[in-house]
C-alpha cells in the first residue's frame, strides 16, 4: 500500500538525480523458513544488489536477518519483530533500526502497571518456546516482581501449538489474577476459545500476537462481546489521531476490517514514511548518508513527531515518545453492536479506561 502511495506520486525525489525514482518491488517467498529466509536475503543484496531491503516478518527471523544487513552495510527496519535480545547488540549494528515496541520497550512496565494498579496480585505465564516468547517471559517475571505481582505458574508452549487445555487447567488450578499467553497465532486464539470451553475466566487475560486481531472477534461470535476486558500486547487505534483514522480507512477500504493489526500497523506506516522522507533529506541512495539522517531527524508521520535513539554510535529504536499504544483491550461498544479495541495504556495515549475485573464468559449457548 505504501508503495502504490508513493509511486502514485511519481515516486520518492533524490536529489542527486534530479527527479522522482519510483519503487520497484522484488519479493522472494521465503516460505517462513530460516534458512530460506537467510540465504534470499543474501541474494538480494550481494546478487540482485537492490538499492534497499525490508525485514522478514517475527522476532526470530529479524534477528537473523539484522546481522546480515548490517554486515553488508544495508540499511533493515524492523516490521512484525521485537528486540529485547537485539537491543544490547545495536551499539555495535548501526545499519538496524527497531521500529515495533516490545517486551523491554515499555510494553510490558505499562502493562504490569496497568495490572498492579487494580489490584491484581498474582499471575500465570503460558509462552512459546521461542525468542518472542522467552524474551516476554523474561521481561514479565521482572517487571511483576517490580509491582509486586506474584508468578505463581510459568509454562511453555510449542510455537504453534493449537492444544492449550492441559497449561489453562494449570493456570486455572493456580488461581491467579491474571492469566498471560505469550504466544503466536494460532495458539493466542486457542487461548481464549479453549479457556472458554473449560470455563476458565480470571479477573484479566493478557494475550500476545493475534489478540487484537478482528478475526477473534468473529471467532467468538457475537459481534465479540465474550472478548468485553480481554487485554491485548499493541496498540493504536484510529480514534487517536485524524492521521490515525485516515490510516485505518485506508487498510480497511483496500483489504477489509478482518486484516488490521491493532498492534503494529501504524508503527509500520509511520516507519516507512519516516524512511521516505530521510531519502529525500539525504538526497541519495548512499545507505550511510540515509541511515545518518535516520538517527539525527524528526519528521512528522501518521504517528506524530517520529524519531529514533541511537545506541552510542550504532544503531536505533523508534522513541518510546512515538510509540501510539503499549496496551489494549477489547471492550463492548453497544452503540456499534461489536467489541472495538481500545487504547488502555500508557494513560497519556489511551482511547478508554482500563476493564478490571474482565466481566465473565457469557454462558455458552444451548
Amino acid at each position: 500500500m505504501w508503495v502504490d502511495e508513493v509511486n502514485a506520486e511519481g515516486g520518492i525525489y533524490v536529489g542527486e538525480y534530479g527527479k522522482k525514482l519510483p519503487i520497484e518491488m522484488k519479493v522472494y517467498d521465503d516460505k517462513s523458513d530460516m534458512g530460506t529466509m537467510t540465504r534470499l536475503l543474501e541474494k538480494l543484496m550481494l546478487e540482485d544488489k537492490v538499492d534497499f531491503v525490508f525485514a522478514p516478518a517475527s522476532t526470530a527471523f529479524f534477528f537473523a536477518a539484522a546481522s546480515i544487513a548490517n554486515k553488508n552495510g544495508y540499511i533493515i527496519m524492523s516490521a512484525e519483530a521485537g528486540a529485547t535480545t537485539l537491543e544490547e547488540m545495536l551499539p555495535g549494528m548501526p545499519y538496524v533500526f527497531g521500529v515495533l515496541n516490545y517486551s523491554g520497550r515499555n510494553q510490558v512496565p505499562v502493562m504490569a502497571d496497568l495490572l498492579a494498579e487494580k489490584g491484581a496480585k498474582t499471575a500465570a505465564i503460558i509462552y512459546i518456546a521461542d525468542l518472542h516468547g522467552i524474551e516476554y517471559a523474561g521481561v514479565a517475571g521482572i517487571e511483576f516482581d517490580r509491582v509486586g505481582i506474584d508468578v505463581v505458574m510459568s509454562k511453555s508452549s510449542p510455537p504453534f501449538t493449537t492444544e492449550l487445555e492441559l497449561l489453562l487447567k494449570g493456570a486455572r488450578d493456580s488461581k491467579a489474577d491474571v492469566l498471560v499467553a505469550f504466544t503466536y497465532p494460532p495458539t493466542t486464539f486457542m487461548a481464549v476459545t479453549q479457556s472458554m470451553a473449560i470455563g476458565y475466566s480470571p479477573k484479566a487475560i493478557v494475550l500476545g500476537p493475534g489478540g487484537y486481531m478482528p478475526v477473534l472477534r468473529e471467532m467468538v461470535g457475537g459481534g465479540g462481546k465474550a472478548l468485553d476486558g480481554v487485554i491485548g500486547e499493541g496498540a493504536w487505534s484510529p480514534k487517536q489521531s485524524p492521521a490515525s483514522k485516515e490510516f485505518y480507512d485506508k487498510m480497511v477500504a483496500r483489504w477489509g476490517e478482518q486484516t488490521v493489526d491493532g498492534w503494529g500497523h501504524m508503527f509500520y506506516w509511520g516507519g516507512l514514511q519516516f524512511f521516505k522522507q530521510a531519502i529525500e533529506k539525504a538526497g541519495t541512495l548512499n545507505q550511510e548518508k540515509i541511515r545518518q539522517v535516520m538517527v539525527t531527524s524528526k519528521f512528522d508521520t501518521a504517528l506524530g513527531p517520529t524519531w529514533f535513539d541511537q545506541f552510542e554510535n550504532g544503531g536505533a529504536l523508534l522513541a518510546v515518545e512515538a510509540h501510539p499504544g503499549q496496551i489494549g483491550q477489547w471492550q463492548w461498544d453497544a452503540a456499534a453492536g461489536k467489541a472495538i479495541w481500545e487504547v488502555i495504556g500508557p494513560k497519556d495515549k489511551a482511547t478508554a479506561d482500563m476493564i478490571y475485573p474482565k466481566p465473565p464468559w457469557p454462558a455458552p449457548a444451548k
